[in-house]
C-alpha cells in the first residue's frame, strides 16, 4: 500500500484548484434551478468517498455490509474518488449528497465560498506524525533545528501538521529545512536522503519497520487543534434532508464503533469492496493499518462525532495565519452538531 493509499488526498492545493471551478459550477446550477441536494431519490444518499476503494474506509464498507445503513431506511451508494479527481465537484453538482473529509479541507472549501458543513467528526485524532530512524539523533520534535525534513509538498495534512508540529516546539519553517519529495516517505528515510518524514500514522511508520528500519515517531496531535476526518455535506443539502442525513450519520458511527471492536471481521467485509483484499499478504497488511487507525477514531469520552468549536475555530485562526486559506473563514458556520444521534 503506497503512502496516497493509507489516507484520503488531503490537500488545500487541490482544495483550492478545484474549487475555483466549482464555485462557478455553483452560480450555473442556480442559473438552471438545479438543486445541489439532488443525487438521488427519497430515502437515498450517494456518499463521496475521496480516494479509491481502501480499508481506510472500513466503517463504511461496515455499515453497508452489516445493514446499518438500511435499518436507518437509508440505501447509500459510495462514489470512490479517482486519483486527481475534484474532491468537491460531485458534491456541488448534486451527484453526491455527502463527503467524507477532512477539517482543513472544510475550511478550505468555504474560504473558497463553499457552504460546505461538518455534521460529524469521525477521526478523533489528526492523523500525522514525524518520523525518524530510531538511530537519529533526533530525540525531540525540538532538536530538528538545522535537519532536513520531507514532506509531499508544502500543502495537505504532512505539512499542516508539520507547520504544527513546528509551532508547538518554538521553531519555525525557517529554522529546518523542509524538502518536497512528493510521496517518497519510505524511500527518502530508507536512503537517509532526509533527516525525518511526514508521514500518516497509520501508513509509513509501518512501511518503513516493514522494510527492516527502527523508527521513532513523534505525533502531531496535541500539537496545535486540527481536525481531521468527518462528514460533511452543502448546506443546501442538509435543508432539504436533514433526516437522511442524521440517518446517515448514526448508521456510519455505528459502522465506526463495529470496526472499533472487530478489526479483522471488518477487514473480512471489506474483502468485498476493496479489490486485491483476497491475497492473503494484503489482508494482513489492511489488518496492521485498521489497527494502527483504529485510535485515530476512538472517541476520547466526549460524544460520538462531536464538532468542538473552539478547536476548529483556533484551527482556522492557524490556518490563516499560515497563508492557507483565501479569506478568513467563521469555523463556527462550518460545523454543525444538530445531526448527530440524540
Amino acid at each position: 500500500m503506497n503512502a496516497r493509499a493509507s489516507f484520503a488526498r488531503l490537500s488545500l492545493r487541490s482544495v483550492v484548484a478545484a474549487l475555483f471551478a466549482a464555485f462557478a459550477l455553483i452560480s450555473v446550477l442556480a442559473g438552471c434551478g438545479v438543486s445541489s441536494a439532488g443525487a438521488g431519490t427519497a430515502g437515498s444518499l450517494t456518499v463521496g468517498l475521496t480516494y479509491v476503494p481502501n480499508i481506510q474506509f472500513a466503517p463504511f464498507y461496515v455499515a453497508d455490509s452489516l445493514g446499518y445503513y438500511k435499518a436507518a431506511g437509508l440505501s447509500v451508494t459510495f462514489h470512490h474518488h479517482n486519483v486527481g479527481e475534484d474532491e468537491f465537484a460531485a458534491l456541488i453538482a448534486g451527484k453526491e449528497d455527502a463527503i467524507f473529509a477532512s477539517g482543513d479541507e472544510v475550511l478550505g472549501a468555504r474560504a473558497q465560498n463553499v457552504p460546505i458543513v461538518d455534521v460529524a467528526t469521525l477521526w478523533t485524532k489528526y492523523p500525522v506524525t514525524l518520523i525518524v530512524p530510531a538511530s537519529s539523533s533526533i530525540q525531540t520534535p525540538a532538536d530538528l533545528r538545522g535537519h532536513t525534513i520531507g514532506v509531499p509538498g508544502q500543502y495537505g495534512a504532512t505539512y499542516i501538521g508539520l507547520l504544527a508540529l513546528l509551532k508547538n516546539n518554538g521553531l519555525s519553517p525557517s529554522d529546518v529545512k523542509i524538502q518536497s519529495i512528493g510521496y517518497t516517505q519510505v524511500s527518502a528515510l530508507l536512503t537517509h536522503h532526509v533527516d525525518a518524514v511526514m508521514g500518516y500514522i497509520n501508513n509509513e511508520p509501518l512501511q518503513i519497520k516493514k522494510a527492516g528500519m527502527d523508527v521513532r515517531t513523534f505525533d502531531v496531535a496535541g500539537s496545535q487543534p486540527l481536525i481531521s476526518n468527518g462528514i460533511a455535506a452543502l448546506q443546501d443539502t442538509l435543508d432539504k434532508k436533514p433526516d437522511l442525513i442524521k440517518a446517515l450519520v448514526k448508521a456510519t458511527l455505528q459502522g465506526v464503533e463495529y470496526t472499533n471492536a472487530h478489526p479483522q471481521e471488518a477487514v473480512n467485509i471489506s474483502k468485498k469492496y476493496v479489490p486485491g483484499l483476497n491475497d492473503p499478504s494484503a489482508a494482513a497488511d489492511a489488518l496492521a493499518v485498521l489497527q494502527a487507525t483504529i485510535p485515530l477514531w476512538q472517541s476520547t469520552g466526549g460524544k460520538a462525532g462531536n464538532n468542538d468549536a473552539q478547536a476548529w475555530q483556533s484551527m482556522a485562526s492557524f490556518l490563516q495565519t499560515n497563508g492557507l486559506l483565501k479569506q478568513p473563514v467563521d469555523a463556527t458556520k462550518a460545523i454543525s452538531n444538530a445531526y448527530l444521534p440524540g
